[in-house]
C-alpha cells in the first residue's frame, strides 16, 4: 500500500508522538535495544539496524527506503520537527507542522531542508575538523573523487562555507528521495571500510550520522535549483542548548577539545 507521505520519526525510547498519519514512528537501532517499543522497529525486513551506533537515525532512514512505499517520505525526530507552516500540530503544548502542510510546500518546492545554521567564525570543513575526525572528511572526499567526480565542485563550495542544515531532516517526492538515499547509502558503505569506527568513542563513534548530514547538503545543492529549496526553521521540544553550544564552538577551536 502506498501512503501519501511518510515522515520518518526516528527515536529510542517510547515518547509522544505526533497523532498525524504522516507520520511514522520508528524505533532506531531496534536489535540494539532491550526495550521493544509498540512502535515499527528498524530491525524487520531489509534493515542495517545493528549499525545504529555509528549511523544514528540513518538506520532508520534506510528501513524507510527499504521496505516502505509513499509519494513523499521526510526524516525528523522524536523530539525535533519542522516548526508550524499553516495546519499545525499541539505535540507536548507546542506547535509543528502537520505532515499535509509539509507535503503541501512541494508543489511549489523540491525538497524542504532545516534551516541552516550559520557558523560565522569558521568553515564548514574547519568546523568538522575541529568537532570530528578531519580523516573522515578525506575517506568522503576520496570516494566523490573517484566515483562522483560531478559532485566535487558542489562539495568544495558546500564545505569551504559556513551554513549547515542540521539533523538529516527533510521532506521530499519519491523519486528525489530514491535517488538521494542510493547516492547516500553508496557512499556510505563505502566509507564504512575505510573508516576505523569501531575504535571510535560513544561520541565520535556516530561518524555516518554526521556525515550523512553533510552529505544531505552537498546532494541538495548538486540537484536541487537553488529556488525550489525551502528552509524551515526545526522546532526541539525540549529546547536548545544555544549557549552551551556556542561555548562548545568556541572550546573546539581555540582549545582543541573534542569530544571522544
Amino acid at each position: 500500500m502506498t501512503r501519501p507521505i511518510s515522515i520518518l520519526v526516528a527515536t529510542h525510547k517510547d515518547y509522544e508522538f505526533p497523532h498525524d498519519i504522516g507520520y511514522q514512528p520508528v524505533q532506531v537501532g531496534g536489535i540494539l535495544s532491550k526495550d521493544k517499543l509498540n512502535i515499527e522497529r528498524d530491525d524487520s525486513g531489509e534493515s542495517i539496524s545493528e549499525l545504529n551506533r555509528s549511523f544514528c537515525e540513518i538506520t532508520g532512514l534506510y528501513w524507510l527506503w527499504k521496505n516502505t512505499t509513499a509519494e513523499i517520505y521526510g526524516l525528523s525526530h522524536y523530539r525535533r520537527y519542522f516548526s508550524a507552516y499553516e495546519e499545525t500540530l499541539e505535540l507536548k503544548g507546542q506547535k509543528i507542522a502537520s505532515s499535509h502542510s509539509l507535503g503541501k510546500l512541494l508543489n511549489s518546492y523540491d525538497v524542504v531542508l532545516s534551516k541552516p545554521r550559520n557558523y560565522w567564525i569558521e568553515s564548514i570543513r574547519k568546523h568538522y575538523a575541529n568537532a570530528h575526525n578531519s580523516s573522515d572528511l578525506d575517506v568522503i572526499e576520496n570516494i566523490l573523487k573517484r566515483d562522483y567526480p560531478e559532485y566535487l565542485p558542489t562539495y568544495e563550495k558546500f564545505m569551504g562555507g559556513t551554513k549547515v542544515s542540521l539533523y538529516n531532516m527533510f521532506v521530499m517526492k519519491a523519486e528525489n528521495f530514491n535517488k538521494y538515499c542510493t547516492w547516500l547509502f553508496d557512499i556510505l558503505f563505502k566509507a564504512k571500510s575505510q573508516i576505523p569506527y569501531e575504535t571510535y568513542g560513544p561520541y565520535q563513534g556516530r561518524v555516518f550520522g554526521f556525515l550523512a548530514e553533510r552529505l544531505l547538503n552537498i546532494w541538495v545543492l548538486h540537484n536541487i535549483p537553488p529556488q525550489r529549496i525551502r528552509f524551515q526553521s526545526v522546532k526541539n521540544l525540549e529546547g536548545e542548548k544555544l549557549f552551551q553550544k556556542a561555548v562548545g564552538l568556541l572550546e573546539r577551536k581555540f582549545q582543541g577539545k573534542k569530544q571522544a
